[in-house]
């Protein structure tokens, strides 16, 4: 498996828009989407952590590279205050 970790910090006041948006763009199916998980940190409410796993690499890349996540990227940035800190790889230990 491979993925990303994303670290995203909203604008304010834009929680509840943030998590309506990463719903509705999560709710389109992804080839290759093993799984996707959003935490909302404790710490700071503006901050967001984003886990997104795919069943390869290619599968990951394909999907990055789309038009299609292009789009629904520019959705998404529009209640982040920047672009989000990506985290790249491959998943070496799962426990699902």
């Amino acid at each position: 498996m491979y993925g990303t970790v994303a670290k995203m910090r909203v604008k304010a006041g834009a929680e509840a828009e943030f998590l309506r948006i990463a719903q509705e763009v999560e709710s389109v199916p992804v080839a290759g989407v093993v799984a996707v998980y959003v935490y909302q940190m404790d710490a700071n409410s503006r901050d967001f952590y984003m886990i997104a796993m795919f069943d390869s690499k290619e599968s990951y890349f394909a999907n990055a590279n789309s038009p299609e996540q292009h789009q629904r990227f520019m959705q998404l940035m529009t209640v982040l205050e920047s672009e989000p800190e990506w985290h790249d790889g491959t998943v070496v230990y799962a426990n699902a």
